[in-house]
């Protein structure tokens, strides 16, 4: 009789568990039905939210104009680096400008290092449709000749100080040495005026770099240089200008209709986008003929047509287009298997591993003939050879008779070597950084020094895996105040803090264990595309670049999700805080999942503050469990619905006051956020 009963309780249990999952499933379709009632009028109120965004791109191009008229009004002599009659004439002046005097050299220097500047900041900042392919290829090739004379300049300051060594001889060895140096460029010159071999090491005492000379060049009538300068000229442009690349989609249909009627883009610049297929991705072609790595423009289908029929799918998104390096990876791999494989081990990776720290120019001299005094006459012998290299290793010379180069470099207090740095040369010839040659390297990491032998005389640079504070390990932004906040990447490594402010970043804090380093470069207000070339700069890089998700291992996401997710959560930043959540990895690549609070006043979050939310593009839900549940579930807040947008999610459990400073945000404000959030990327790489 007791298993006749277990039978029927089973039974009951059954038909209680179905009708509890019909009820549920009902319960559902009407959510599901409420919010498609909804939604087309949800939709319109986001997109007119959503202006926010066009409002900032037509501020940033009228700023960009005026910025332009500014400096042609100012008329302080220093040319309009994106004039090529204005940059050719500075250029050819300096070029015949005979004083060679090396401080003289690098004040002016410094003046050719804020144009090279100038026109990076515009091949990053500049959105594709506001410049042409002749100009972005101009632009390079004036950093590149800009490059070229200032290191031509070094050298004619360099044979200039070597021509009256015997000014700077050393009373202790009688030898040549040298130290001068600003923020931007180190020289450290020994020249071999005794030629003894037991001077044949030195070290230049003010910057700890110092070397250790084979027998041979003990003897010899030479000079050493090594140039540190504090900025890389040597690896490929591409390498400096590659931007958050962009990439056109199609948006959903609703938003597409409303666009129609409600955004004044003029037609002219749509006409000419169409009928320039191949503009380029901002940093496409070198102007030294290399392709760069970086060539998606024409990816659009990436993102398969969302809800799209027929004709719209011709009308592409006016709001915002969603960047390439937010596409589906899987059509990544396809562009880069055309790129020939690198086969050789010692070539470096540029994608893997970046220089840091700047560049050391380590080089052996032909000693010039130097001033006589007789009576009142100077006199020198002048050769019109320039900076002559003296060749090391010799022609002739036999393997075992050609002793290798010790080099010690002190490394740079304003940047951050996370790991012992690679040490690698430059090959001119193949124009990349290889390992090979460089011996016997030992890193002193209390002294912050790195030694190593090399059996000629090279460019060196120290490199550093790009992506070894990815992914990340939690992050958050919050509201500190009216068009102000604060986004925390808790990084590998660092937990980096960025304070934001109207149209501008500032750099508050880099900890490592707890303490405050790169002083240098925190405090100041600039822009997040500055912001991204100072920290990566200094070694901190928590900017995802085109191909990161090879080298990380990427937490995938469909672009959709995620973009709408920042550009949704940026419309919010004034009035709530986000956070990482643990489940947003466990939520599957159609959604994301984020802690969300309400946030109205400047301090820290409260834990039991924040809720959970999950959010795939287009469809929004608050979520029953909590940060520390036992398992991941898609189930709903008790009483709540689904809504086709974020903001509109928030809006149910918001106060009136938070929602007003929504629609009071400056636009400014709301577009930074927004590129600070797609260059970190921080719902993939957490």
């Amino acid at each position: 009789q007791s298993s006749e009963e277990a039978r029927l309780q089973a039974q009951q249990e059954e038909a209680a568990r179905l009708e509890k999952e019909r009820i549920e499933q009902e319960q559902m379709e009407k959510l599901e039905a409420k919010d498609q009632e909804r939604r087309e009028s949800e939709l319109a109120e986001l997109h007119s939210l959503e202006q926010k965004f066009l409002a900032a791109q037509q501020w940033k191009t009228d700023y960009r104009a005026h910025a332009k008229w500014e400096h042609y009004l100012s008329c302080d002599g220093s040319p309009d680096p994106t004039v090529l009659q204005e940059i050719n004439t500075f250029m050819s002046l300096w070029r015949e400008d005979q004083n060679e005097d090396i401080q003289l050299v690098m004040e002016k220097g410094e003046q050719v290092l804020n144009l090279i500047q100038k026109l990076q900041f515009l091949l990053l900042d500049t959105p594709p449709n506001e410049i042409t392919e002749k100009e972005t290829v101009q632009y390079q090739e004036s950093i590149l000749e800009l490059q070229k004379l200032l290191h031509q300049k070094y050298n004619g300051a360099t044979e200039h100080m070597l021509k009256a060594a015997n000014t700077y001889e050393d009373s202790d060895t009688g030898n040549m040495q040298a130290v001068i140096k600003d923020k931007n460029v180190t020289f450290c010159i020994w020249a071999n005026l005794k030629k003894k071999v037991r001077f044949k090491n030195h070290m230049f005492c003010d910057t700890q770099h110092g070397f250790d000379l084979p027998k041979s060049l003990a003897v010899s009538s030479v000079a050493v240089r090594i140039l540190h300068t504090h900025y890389d000229h040597v690896s490929p442009l591409w390498l400096h200008c590659q931007s958050v690349p962009k990439l056109e989609v199609l948006d959903s249909k609703e938003l597409t209709q409303h666009s129609k009627g409600s955004v004044e883009e003029p037609e002219e610049e749509e006409k000419k986008a169409r009928e320039e297929p191949n503009m380029p991705a901002e940093e496409e072609t070198c102007s030294d003929g290399r392709k760069s790595a970086i060539s998606v423009k024409e990816n659009s289908n990436s993102i398969a047509d969302i809800n799209e029929t027929g004709e719209e799918t011709e009308k592409k998104s006016e709001i915002l287009d969603i960047p390439s390096q937010v596409q589906d990876p899987l059509t990544q791999e396809e562009t880069n298997e055309k790129e020939e494989a690198i086969n050789d081990e010692n070539i470096v990776d540029l994608q893997q591993f970046v220089p840091v720290g700047g560049v050391y120019h380590i080089n052996v001299l032909q000693l010039p003939p130097q001033v006589k005094q007789i009576k009142d006459w100077s006199m020198v012998e002048v050769l019109d050879v320039g900076l002559e290299a003296y060749p090391y290793p010799p022609e002739e010379a036999e393997d075992a008779t050609r002793p290798p180069v010790r080099i010690t470099l002190r490394l740079s207090d304003n940047v951050m070597y996370f790991e012992d740095p690679v040490i690698a040369r430059w090959d001119p010839a193949g124009q990349q950084w290889r390992t090979d040659g460089i011996s016997n390297i030992t890193y002193e990491t209390q002294e912050e020094s790195i030694t190593f032998e090399m059996g000629a005389f090279y460019t060196i640079a120290l490199l550093q895996d790009a992506h070894l504070n990815m992914p990340y390990q939690a992050w958050e932004l919050r509201p500190t105040g009216m068009d102000e906040a604060l986004l925390t990447v808790t990084a590998v490594f660092a937990t980096i803090q960025i304070q934001i402010k109207g149209n501008q970043c500032m750099l508050s804090s880099v900890a490592v264990e707890e303490k405050d380093v790169l002083s240098h470069i925190t405090g100041k207000w600039i822009s997040p595309v500055d912001l991204r070339a100072v920290l990566k700069k200094a070694g901190v890089n928590i900017f995802p670049g085109e191909y990161s998700h090879k080298y990380v291992s990427v937490n995938k996401k469909a672009p959709l999700a995620e973009v709408k997710a920042y550009q949704q959560m940026a419309l919010v930043a004034s009035a709530f805080a986000f956070a990482w959540s643990k489940w947003n990895l466990e939520a599957g690549q159609e959604q994301v999942v984020f802690k969300v609070s309400e946030h109205l006043k400047a301090d820290s979050v409260r834990g039991k503050d924040w809720s959970l939310y999950m959010f795939n593009g287009q469809k929004a839900q608050k979520l029953k469990i909590t940060e520390t549940s036992e398992a991941f579930s898609e189930e709903l807040e008790e009483g709540s619905e689904f809504h086709s947008t974020l903001y509109h999610m928030l809006k149910d459990f918001a106060s009136k006051e938070a929602i007003d400073k929504v629609e009071t945000a400056s636009f400014l404000f709301i577009d930074v956020v927004y590129q600070l959030l797609l260059a970190t990327r921080v719902l993939t790489y957490s």
